[in-house]
């Protein structure tokens, strides 16, 4: 199958959807879950600013699914996945700046592949899943490890604005159980394993959500980072790469001091 690779984009104030090729953006009119089609018109991506590549409603994540990232703190593998939510106002695109709010001292970078669903997934196998997955994209679940830790909720933790990034592009046609992920900071290269890596791979993700929650097309799945991550800090880069995808890259900043 053919791999394609789908950009969501602004130009001049409206947002579209289109297929990336080269340096070349071919423009689609409509929704790309449903029916979007070519406009004919093409841009150079250096004249468009790229979003997050999807808008969804519901954004899920696995934690503590590569052994790489649980064997160094003693943590057993768990007998389900591990799920947790974060919301959809967090998610941000490549070279947009992650904030750290005031009083994140301990925030770290995860890279991860991230699922898109493009079909409506309710109580389905891990057999049909694979139906109702559009395509992939990369991540970085950026985690504030003290508030994990210490607060009951990891809506903070997980969920801050801008602790959501994905992209640069959704990928479709790509062997998702066998990809590499990695993460640099400032050149430096932090994490690296592969998705074959996974102690619950990603159609049995899809399946155990969808017997809770119905996911709709468009729908993200973080599914896990492998090996340690360590604290950014302000003005650090942030690279994430999963293969075929592409690069997602941040600066980190601390978010503006807030009015009384």
């Amino acid at each position: 199958m053919k791999s394609i690779r789908y950009v969501r984009y602004s130009r001049a104030g409206v947002v579209s959807y289109g297929i990336l090729e080269g340096e070349t953006i071919r423009e689609l009119h409509g929704d790309i879950f449903t029916s979007a089609q070519p406009t004919g018109a093409t841009l150079n991506i250096k004249d468009v600013k790229l979003l997050a590549p999807c808008s969804p409603a519901n954004v899920a994540a696995v934690g503590r699914n590569y052994k790489s990232h649980i064997t160094d703190r003693n943590i057993p593998p768990a007998a389900f996945p591990g799920l947790f939510w974060k919301p959809a106002s967090c998610v941000i695109g490549t070279e947009e700046n992650i904030l750290l709010p005031e009083g994140a001292e301990n925030v770290h970078y995860e890279a991860e592949m991230v699922v898109v669903l493009g079909k409506k997934a309710k109580n389905v196998t891990p057999a049909q899943a694979s139906a109702h997955i559009f395509g992939i994209t990369a991540g970085n679940d950026i985690s504030e490890r003290d508030w994990q830790k210490n607060d009951l909720q990891w809506f903070r933790a997980k969920g801050s604005d801008t602790f959501g990034v994905l992209g640069p592009c959704i990928v479709t046609g790509l062997h998702y159980n066998d990809l590499g992920v990695k993460s640099r900071v400032n050149g430096e290269v932090r994490q690296e394993g592969r998705t074959s890596e996974l102690i619950f791979p990603v159609d049995v993700v899809v399946s155990y959500i969808s017997q809770f929650v119905t996911l709709l097309p468009g729908d993200v799945i973080y599914t896990g980072t492998p090996g340690t991550t360590k604290a950014m800090q302000p003005g650090d880069v942030v690279e994430i790469e999963v293969e075929g995808v592409g690069l997602l890259r941040n600066r980190i900043q601390r978010a503006p001091a807030t009015m009384d």
